[in-house]
């Protein structure tokens, strides 16, 4: 046996036991080792999941009511970052918002040399082929927190069904970032055993820090990791990040000089004499609340009214949390850094937009619904990493206890567990899985409209070229570039 692999057996609850340094390294464990496969099983391995991600890319399109995502081009991803490939061919380094896309701007760039109708199609399509490429990386990566393969399905089919979704950030390249940002936090806890494995850590962690600037909000994280773990083979998903973070700091810097950044108070004033106070009701409304569903929440707003609903959800998911963290001491750090995790991030997001946090808040438009997305999985996950600990517990029982009451009382219990969080789960994505938000567009946004205009604008032209004026859709944009074709 490897000197590494004799130096992980022993207990989740065992690390706990041995201070700081056990208690950090039970947020890491060492992935599961795989059983040998022979080359007829590795293949169809493959191809279940590809076509795992094909289905659920298939199920996100899905999720936009109205006229089809792939039937409009959304938001930036038109006139910021296919108006910037056509004009400025791969020039990807360029601050928009005060950070760096690296991300978009490429999508956008191979995008630009397919016939302008298909424009629509590939965004969407490659939104939710990358969205569906988390999933399935969060269902690798989470193997070392959860053991249960059936449990591990489900987290990643709550990042296909995240709630909030079609409110603002299915099926959109300028949003992906935010699933992203759900594997980058797998990817940090993530000890994976092969090298295709770290490779794919240093991908996903290269690629959200250098296309969303709060994933240097990982920092803490990943400090505990090279506290915990002390080789550099350990640290793929580190070295991803640095380099993720060597792109986007300089944008970020350059942003803040000239005055365009967040950071500087860029932006609308609105909410921003009390960011922390606004920032903590954010967390507290959208959320706290929100964590059982949109239109779950929504139901128990009508009834007992937005504060008292977000008291009774708290306290519902104060007891649940309190239970893991009382039963199940593996559960522990990776209860108490999800929670965290998901908490500063809403706070620090919010706080640099205060004016999303004053912004009514309705049931078809929450305009920070993308910050609620990565806390809310993290609720979701915390939940699905106790049960799994509370079954290992329940598989691990010793033969030689005697069968009868005792056995059954202990199985009964995880039993009644995992079935609770499914129905709870599969409630909230059936009544969530399909209704208007921000993401739905209007039919006068339809695609072959724009196109029909550009190509027509380009045929009367005596000069062969075409300039359109952009849109202004009430963000905090001083003005809007000319287009030009």
């Amino acid at each position: 046996m490897h000197p590494d692999q004799v130096a992980e057996a022993v207990t989740p609850e065992k690390a706990t036991a041995e201070g700081i340094y056990g208690t950090l390294r039970a947020l890491f464990p060492l992935a599961p080792e795989a059983a040998p496969r022979t080359w007829i099983r590795r293949g169809m391995a493959a191809a279940a999941q590809i076509a795992a991600v094909g289905l659920g890319a298939w199920v996100l399109l899905l999720r936009i009511p109205g006229l089809p995502s792939w039937d409009a081009v959304y938001a930036e991803d038109w006139w910021e970052f296919l108006v910037g490939a056509y004009q400025h061919p791969w020039r990807l380094f360029v601050p928009f918002g005060g950070y760096e896309q690296l991300l978009q701007r490429a999508v956008a760039q191979f995008v630009s040399y397919l016939p302008v109708a298909r424009a629509a199609h590939a965004f969407a399509g490659v939104a939710a082929l990358i969205t569906a490429g988390c999933a399935l990386f969060i269902f690798h990566a989470s193997s070392g927190h959860i053991r249960s393969v059936p449990l591990r399905v489900l987290l990643a089919v709550g990042v296909i069904l995240l709630s909030s979704a079609p409110m603002e950030i299915a099926d959109s390249t300028v949003a992906v970032s935010f699933y992203l940002l759900l594997a980058m936090f797998w990817a940090v806890l993530w000890r994976p055993r092969t090298v295709a494995g770290k490779a794919a850590a240093f991908a996903v962690a290269f690629i959200t820090a250098a296309s969303i600037s709060i994933a240097i909000l990982f920092a803490p994280l990943l400090a505990m990791r090279v506290f915990a773990l002390r080789r550099f083979r350990e640290h793929a998903v580190t070295a991803g990040w640095v380099a993720g973070c060597l792109v986007q700091l300089p944008i970020i810097i350059m942003s803040y000089v000239q005055g365009q950044s967040r950071l500087g108070g860029y932006g609308p004033t609105d909410g921003s004499d009390n960011r922390l106070g606004n920032s903590l009701t954010f967390y507290a409304h959208d959320v706290v609340l929100r964590a059982i569903g949109w239109h779950s929440s929504w139901r128990l707003e009508s009834l007992t009214g937005r504060d008292w609903a977000t008291v009774i959800v708290a306290i519902a998911l104060v007891a649940v949390c309190a239970v893991i963290v009382a039963t199940q001491p593996g559960a522990r750090p990776f209860v108490v850094v999800a929670l965290l995790t998901g908490f500063v991030f809403s706070m620090v997001s919010t706080i640099l937009t205060p004016w999303v946090t004053v912004s009514p808040v309705t049931i078809q438009q929450e305009s920070a619904a993308r910050y609620t997305a990565l806390p809310i999985f993290l609720i979701e996950a915390a939940v699905i990493v106790g049960v799994d600990y509370a079954l290992r517990k329940r598989r691990g029982v010793p033969s030689r206890h005697e069968p009868g009451r005792w056995y059954a009382r202990a199985g009964l219990r995880p039993a009644l567990a995992v079935t609770a969080l499914v129905v709870i789960l599969a409630t909230s994505w059936a009544v969530d899985f399909r209704y208007q938000g921000i993401r739905t567009v209007p039919e006068s946004s339809r695609w072959a409209l724009h196109v029909e205009q550009i190509r027509t604008g380009c045929l009367n032209s005596p000069s062969g070229e075409f300039r359109l004026h952009g849109p202004t859709d009430g963000s905090f944009q001083t003005g809007f570039p000319t287009y030009e074709w």
